[in-house]
């Protein structure tokens, strides 16, 4: 049963960037999803606005519209990335799909 979860945990970070490009760019650009807490309560954009909207758009390949809507996405992006691959990376290794790294001594 645990295997199985691990295989579709995989399975799942696997088709996860797949699914991102069959949507469009602009899928998340018309506002109809959650607001932000801090536009509700207070009025004001916090450090994440349009962070969704710029990684779609970067994902896309589309710089200039992922700069305009938050500039933070040339930092949240890689580690996004980086993120995805150690995931996916540590999955297979738990599964035994991916050779582990083993140090040698010197003799």
């Amino acid at each position: 049963m645990r295997r199985t979860l691990h295989y579709l945990w995989l399975a799942a970070l696997l088709l996860c960037p797949v699914v991102l490009w069959i949507l469009p760019a602009d899928f998340f650009n018309d506002g109809n999803g959650l607001s932000c807490p801090s536009q509700v309560l207070l009025d004001i954009e916090c450090l994440g606005c349009g962070m969704t909207r710029a990684v779609m758009h970067l994902h896309h390949f589309d710089l200039t519209e992922a700069i305009f809507y938050n500039t933070g996405v040339l930092l949240v992006y890689p580690f996004l990335v980086w993120f995805w691959q150690h995931c996916v990376r540590t999955e297979l290794r738990w599964l035994e799909l991916w050779p582990r790294q083993t140090t040698k001594l010197p003799a």
